[in-house]
């Protein structure tokens, strides 16, 4: 069977189409294929197929803190944003799936009064990608509100796992080591009254809004934080905030940012990256690691 074989089980697969529409950056080539699944048997039949076709396999939660290269990804995509139910459980807890945005997952949880989940209000990410990251902001992180994760093996096998089986570390999870294909994740709250929540998540997206460009395309916080420095500060005491390659700049408003500031590439995104990292080795003699995703082919 054939990757577009499944299209007559109701599986929508399209073929080059360009990422660029999809990537919070705005940039990236084309996918050779892209599929949108609706379910877990559909991601199956689909990690099936490629494996019976040795057809190379990309997942993605929403494309938000992730740069595709301008040469496109090989083989197929999958694209989780269909995959986005949220679902209030018992004991105090919310069952949301892989396409979800974690922002949306935090503002289920204030309308049912539970507390824990605020930092994440403005997070632009997937509850995937979010999980794979152990995404966190203003002193939170998914680590301390995950119960459990389930995911798909590589090798078809359906398996959950704990928080402490996870392996969770500053931006790391056991799912980066393993390849899983996060599925859902269910977040153990606390309860509490609902306007304090409110309170704090309008506080932090007000801080939020004050701080991070969110006018222009950009893929989120470019690099992790370096032990015992901030990155924003390092590299405006370099001298690079403001500086541009193609359409690509480093952010006037918070340095840890690139913004797509006019029509700027991949190849762009990524030849800045490397000049901040270079400059900040020279300069500092501090590796600068990337927390954003670069992933994809060339031109």
């Amino acid at each position: 069977m054939q990757l577009l074989d499944l299209l007559q089980e109701g599986i929508n697969i399209q073929e080059h189409i360009p990422l660029s529409r999809f990537t919070f950056t705005k940039t990236g080539g084309p996918a050779e294929f892209i599929a949108f699944p609706r379910t877990i048997e559909q991601i199956k039949r689909l990690i099936e197929v490629t494996k019976e076709n040795e057809i190379p396999l990309t997942v993605l939660g929403n494309a938000s803190n992730l740069i595709i290269r301008d040469g496109g990804i090989k083989g197929l995509v999958i694209l989780l944003n269909q995959m986005n139910q949220i679902i209030a459980l018992s004991d105090h807890r919310i069952k949301a799936y892989a396409g979800a945005r974690i922002i949306n997952t935090s503002e289920a949880a204030y309308r049912q009064s539970l507390s824990g989940l605020e930092f994440a209000a403005g997070i632009p990410g997937s509850v995937g990608g979010a999980v794979y990251m152990n995404a966190g902001a203003y002193d939170g992180e998914i680590k301390d509100v995950l119960e459990s994760v389930t995911v798909l093996t590589r090798d078809d096998e359906l398996k959950t796992y704990t928080n402490e089986e996870m392996n969770f570390s500053y931006r790391h999870s056991l799912v980066q080591e393993n390849g899983a294909v996060v599925l859902f994740a269910i977040f153990k709250l606390k309860p509490a009254k609902s306007e304090p929540i409110r309170t704090k998540m309008d506080h932090l997206n007000a801080l939020r809004r004050a701080k991070q460009p969110l006018e222009y395309p950009s893929c989120g916080s470019v690099f992790k934080r370096p032990a015992g420095h901030y990155t924003g500060p390092l590299i405006i005491e370099a001298g690079l905030q403001g500086k541009q390659i193609g359409g690509a700049q480093v952010s006037m408003k918070h340095a840890g940012f690139i913004v797509n500031v006019d029509h700027a590439t991949a190849t762009d995104y990524v030849n800045l990256i490397h000049l901040i990292q270079t400059t900040i080795k020279e300069k500092y003699d501090i590796n600068l690691e990337t927390e954003v995703r670069i992933i994809g082919q060339e031109i």
